[in-house]
């Protein structure tokens, strides 16, 4: 094979040999993340996991996400460490609400270049975060595209599988009328509503990712980069009881959005703001932004991350064990007859 001076791939601006030695430093991550149904090893084309047999009538539960424009605040602060946590914290939650816990998880990160500090960092922020909920990092794809992104730029998405007895799922088919409602508290804006919350505190206040956040102890950059909570333990337990009538992930679109996806038709809620304390993260980007209740309440999750459908019966007990597990929780609401959510 002959040499040539001619063009190359690293001179069209991707770097092979960058991308090797990436790989190399993420074997250790994604094998750290093996449990005894993983298969397979780093480097395959194609991951392979057996499914559990403790399972008389399995049903795998599948859902892919980003974490939006998040990722513009961990551009400014040059912190990647946690972007990746928030990645599957977000992903556990979408299947967990469907009584789902994780089996494996996929990546995909694709980048203007293949910088070899910021990609470990995100990728053991996932592995990280993988241990944390007992998922396999099974594999992924790292491309450099450098045509699509700046140099200093990446995109991230994940996809998730997780499993659950046929008999156990949770559809909101049992959501009923007199139900209550339990929240969950979130870890700030968890990954929805950045597009926003960027523009009013970067824009409108003028502040800067280093200065300290209003009523904070700690940096703009800090706060925005809170990672989004994993509700997995909170709520596994609960789930081994057949606790839960319904379950909703607060993403975007807020309260009003969301748990209506969990309702049979008829049915609607009526929740009471005023029964948990808006996070000041929340009350700073309204302030700072002068923007209605409504649309708050529209775009964030305002300090309520899960939102729980309960028998009144069981009522005790769900708290009892939230609780028990150091849980942040409270009764927000009811379930009633009608549609959509009233928020008063």
């Amino acid at each position: 094979m002959s040499d040539s001076s001619g063009v190359d791939y690293r001179s069209a601006g991707v770097d092979l040999d960058a991308a090797e030695r990436v790989k190399g430093e993420l074997g250790d991550l994604v094998s750290s993340t093996e449990d005894e149904h993983t298969l397979s090893s780093f480097g395959l084309f194609g991951g392979l996991y057996a499914v559990p047999e403790s399972f008389d009538s399995p049903v795998l539960v599948s859902s892919a996400d980003g974490v939006g424009t998040k990722l513009q605040v961990a551009f400014m602060t040059g912190c990647h460490s946690t972007i990746g946590q928030d990645l599957v914290n977000h992903c556990v939650n979408d299947i967990l609400v469907q009584g789902a816990k994780p089996m494996f998880f996929l990546d995909y990160l694709a980048s203007g270049g293949m910088d070899e500090q910021i990609v470990p960092q995100v990728i053991r922020g996932i592995a990280d975060a993988c241990q944390n909920n007992g998922c396999t990092l099974l594999g992924g794809e790292t491309a450099q595209m450098p045509d699509f992104y700046s140099q200093d730029e990446y995109d991230l998405a994940g996809f998730i599988v997780g499993i659950v007895e046929r008999d156990k799922i949770i559809d909101g088919s049992r959501v009923k009328p007199g139900d209550v409602l339990i929240g969950l508290e979130s870890s700030g804006l968890h990954t929805n509503g950045y597009t926003l919350a960027r523009k009013i505190v970067f824009d409108t206040m003028g502040l800067q990712v280093k200065d300290e956040f209003p009523g904070e102890d700690r940096s703009v950059g800090e706060v925005l980069l809170d990672v989004h909570r994993s509700y997995l333990k909170d709520i596994e337990g609960l789930l081994a009881e057949d606790l839960l009538n319904g379950l909703a992930h607060i993403t975007g679109g807020g309260i009003e959005g969301n748990l209506p996806r969990i309702f049979p038709n008829g049915i609607g809620a009526n929740i009471d703001t005023t029964s948990w304390e808006v996070p000041n993260v929340f009350k700073v980007l309204k302030d700072g932004g002068s923007v209605a209740d409504r649309e708050m309440y529209r775009v964030f999750n305002m300090g309520i991350g899960m939102i729980l459908a309960v028998q009144e019966d069981d009522v005790a007990r769900v708290l009892a064990l939230l609780k028990e597990g150091q849980s942040d929780c409270r009764i927000i609401g009811r379930v009633e007859t009608g549609e959509g959510v009233r928020l008063e």
